[in-house]
């Protein structure tokens, strides 16, 4: 008469057992602590391509990466470096060039992270609905796994950090299936997540022992940002990244325009080819961050102002991507205007 609990128990832990493996069989087996590899990172971090970078510098930026992702920058210092050496870093080729940061402080707001995951860009993931929360070091994700042919409600709890190779580290402490804890019946079988690894793999997540590694160039879309990271933190409603030793410039340039600079190296957009950069964006209004969209960077730039420095340098002052007009850019002259010189200018040109 005993026998029927002890069954029924043990198929319970089977199934959780079995939910496991399928969450995490998306992400890929790796020795703890070591970097990834790929033949773009390596074009970044071992000076192959790095003859005459671009220095960068950004201050109170809201880069939009494509049309479901964005990230703030409050402070950022470092180099444009080509993923190519034969092809210039390019603005309207977002993978062209890296963003490699010396000293800089980046936000990602987590419903943003949230949506960008939910839109099915992190190809192979096996999660669903998926949400983060969190305070300080602490985060949460909970998501519905899809991986045995029925909807199963999952809930990971761990602690972030950085890791070698500007990586994010998740130290795995609680995970649950069902709403029961896992963690406890992996730890009386003595199996870690590592273990329960399949072949199946997720491009930028690692994982060793109870922890995983994410690799941001590879989940993210481009541009790419690498760097050594000092610290990750989850200060609501954003996730917060710092790269070097960054908090006093960002309160050395807190009352700064919002602004993107470039100086130095080679770099394409539009038409143009850019020697010796010597280009800065201004935001022309005075939100609180200047809202950059590398898809629609030429309206954006048409429909502000440029001027040429003493120096032969460009100063482009922008308007935010919400401030364009309904016509996004002024209408080119014809060659009916060019040939009747008594023909008035075009209403939104210079000439008076």
């Amino acid at each position: 008469m005993k026998r029927a609990p002890v069954v029924l128990g043990s198929a319970v832990g089977l199934l959780i057992v079995v939910a496991c493996i399928a969450w995490y069989a998306g992400v890929k087996r790796k020795q703890p602590g070591a970097p990834a590899s790929s033949s773009q990172s390596a074009q970044v971090t071992d000076g192959t391509y790095e003859l005459n970078p671009t220095r960068i510098y950004a201050h109170n930026l809201m880069l939009r990466k494509g049309p479901d992702f964005r990230i703030y920058v409050r402070w950022l210092n470092g180099e444009m470096r080509r993923t190519n050496k034969n092809v210039n870093p390019s603005f309207d080729e977002p993978e062209s060039f890296v963003l490699e940061v010396q000293r800089g402080i980046i936000h990602a707001n987590i419903g943003d992270i949230s949506h960008y995951l939910n839109t099915g860009a992190v190809a192979g993931s096996p999660l669903t609905n998926i949400s983060l929360t969190g305070n300080g070091s602490q985060i949460s994700v909970h998501g519905t796994l899809h991986k045995l042919h029925i909807p199963l409600p999952i809930g990971l709890d761990g602690t972030i950090s950085p890791a070698p190779g500007g990586r994010i580290h998740l130290h795995v402490d609680r995970l649950s299936v069902l709403k029961l804890p896992v963690k406890g019946l992996l730890g009386d079988f003595h199996v870690t997540v590592a273990d329960l690894m399949g072949n199946t793999s997720v491009a930028g997540i690692e994982a060793s022992q109870n922890d995983l590694y994410f690799d941001t160039q590879k989940l993210l879309p481009a541009p790419h940002i690498h760097g050594a990271l000092t610290r990750v933190s989850v200060t609501n409603p954003d996730i917060e990244v710092m790269y070097g030793d960054a908090e006093n410039d960002a309160a050395r340039t807190e009352q700064w325009h919002n602004f993107l600079a470039l100086k130095g190296g080679t770099i394409d957009f539009g038409k143009l080819t850019m020697h010796n950069v010597d280009l800065i964006m201004i935001d022309a209004s005075k939100d609180a961050w200047f809202d950059l969209d590398l898809v629609n960077y030429q309206a954006q730039l048409v429909n502000g102002y440029t001027r040429m420095t003493p120096q032969a340098g460009l100063e482009i002052f922008m308007p935010d991507l919400d401030q364009l007009p309904p016509q996004h850019a002024p209408q080119s002259i014809s060659k009916e205007w060019l040939k009747n010189r008594n023909l008035p200018p075009p209403p939104d040109g210079p000439i008076k």
